[in-house]
């Protein structure tokens, strides 16, 4: 699964918009003084809170008079992104490529390169809206023991996993703590408990048309996978729905888990968030009425441009569950190891080196890898490059090209490791904010349903 934290209560004067790796509406200074009565009364995978959830309120900006033109005041939203990646195995260019670096061209440019909708369009930003980021990156653990995980590597894949995401940049520093934060999805108990209660609301005729779990269950048989299997997709939604996010970060195979959290959103708000019992309860809670939860819209991100796929079949994607080592470039390997794998990757017989040939997946795979790795340069400048070069002279062309740009990261990556109790700090940082927006959510979540909320 490919999956990728400012508070709300720091940001009390501004409209929240939610973005999630993973819909903003203004309320009035006297309702925001209300929900924020003592101890926040409701405190708050993927971008974006809700405005009313989270009681915050547009901020309107006075700008000074241009020759005595009355210029319009602008208004401010923040806008929240969460996304992460499996710890499972060594993370490999693809993850690197199609998750991680964009995620570090977002905290750093407020952007991703390729986004779009549903409907495949463009996302576009109001001018007269100036954005506000929040980035909130976990390692996401419950989803890994979907499958069976060696309870001696889990941890270890967990902090590693967590390593490269701060290492992994274009500069000295991918994900940067001062700007954005890095958790553990696991050290958030209200991913799991929100999940559960998604559980119960959500039928079981919906998750059994999940693609994904259709084509992992035939493989490794029905009989031998754990119920997790099934269920994860509602894990995934929770915690997406945790954060309130309107706009979610995913990749084009994370389509139909997206459209299922957007199901499960209507129903539970359908179901719990109407008519006056729903009221009194929150009124007896001292929270707003408006609905639980947000619901989220996709941003399908393009993986640098493209997918990245296997370096044996370029038609299916680059996986970290392939049993095949060579199938994949991880982001640790050495430079022998890179090279190796590059010669012995699958290419065809035809003369020349080409992109967008359906007969030629491996080509447009190989030319995609080389771009990638080499930020900056257009596709006409590499095309020019290799246009007479046979495989065998390109192949080591290559392979340079990605053992220079993954050396600086491999530095990068043994410095940050090597210092235990700054990831340790950097997780528990990220962990405490995820956790402070989460928990409100959670008990919104709880209140609608009716349980007994402790004082």
């Amino acid at each position: 699964m490919k999956v990728s934290i400012a508070r709300t209560a720091m940001l009390a004067s501004l409209t929240t918009r939610r973005c999630l790796a993973f819909a903003p509406s203004s309320v009035t200074t006297s309702s925001r003084a209300r929900a924020l009565q003592p101890a926040n009364r409701l405190g708050g995978h993927i971008t974006g809170a809700s405005s009313r959830l989270f009681s915050t309120e547009t901020a309107e900006v006075e700008t000074p008079a241009v020759e005595s033109a009355e210029v319009p005041k602008k208004k401010i939203r923040t806008r929240r992104i969460l996304s992460g990646v499996q710890p499972t195995g060594s993370l490999h260019l693809g993850n690197y490529l199609g998750a991680i670096k964009q995620w570090v061209e977002f905290q750093d440019t407020g952007k991703f390169a390729e986004a779009e909708n549903l409907d495949g369009e463009e996302f576009k930003e109001d001018p007269n809206v100036e954005i506000v980021n929040e980035n909130f990156f976990c390692v996401v653990d419950l989803h890994a023991i979907t499958v069976p995980q060696d309870p001696s590597e889990l941890e270890e894949s967990t902090l590693a996993s967590a390593a490269l995401y701060i290492a992994a940049g274009n500069g000295q520093t991918g994900i940067d703590p001062k700007k954005s934060k890095v958790f553990v999805q696991s050290h958030v108990p209200a991913h799991s408990e929100l999940a559960w209660l998604l559980n119960c609301v959500t039928p079981m005729n919906w998750l059994e048309r999940m693609i994904q779990f259709k084509d992992k269950a035939k493989k490794a048989g029905t009989e031998s996978v754990g119920v997790g299997l099934f269920t994860y997709p509602v894990l995934m939604a929770a915690d997406i729905i945790l954060y309130q996010a309107d706009r979610v970060p995913v990749g084009e195979d994370q389509r139909q888990h997206l459209e299922l959290a957007r199901d499960i959103v209507r129903r539970f708000n359908n179901e719990y968030c109407k008519g006056n019992p729903y009221k009194k309860r929150c009124k007896k809670a001292g929270m707003p009425t408006y609905p639980v939860f947000t619901e989220p819209e996709a941003m399908i991100v393009k993986a640098g441009g493209a997918r990245v796929m296997s370096l044996t079949d370029g038609t299916n994607k680059m996986s970290k569950s392939d049993p095949a080592d060579g199938s994949r470039i991880n982001v640790l390997d050495p430079p022998k190891v890179i090279r190796e794998k590059i010669k012995r990757c699958k290419t065809d017989a035809l003369p020349g080196i080409e992109w967008d040939n359906p007969d030629r997946p491996e080509s447009t795979n190989l030319l995609n890898i080389y771009s990638a790795v080499q930020p900056g340069r257009s596709r006409e400048d590499i095309l020019e490059e290799v246009k007479d070069m046979r495989w065998g002279d390109f192949k080591p062309v290559l392979a340079e090209a990605i053992v220079a740009h993954l050396e600086p990261i491999q530095k990068r990556y043994a410095e940050v490791r090597a210092d235990e109790d700054y990831l340790r700090g950097v997780l528990k940082e990220g962990a405490d904010a995820a956790d402070e927006i989460a928990s409100r959510t959670l008990k919104a979540a709880k209140v609608a349903m009716g349980f007994s909320i402790p004082k």
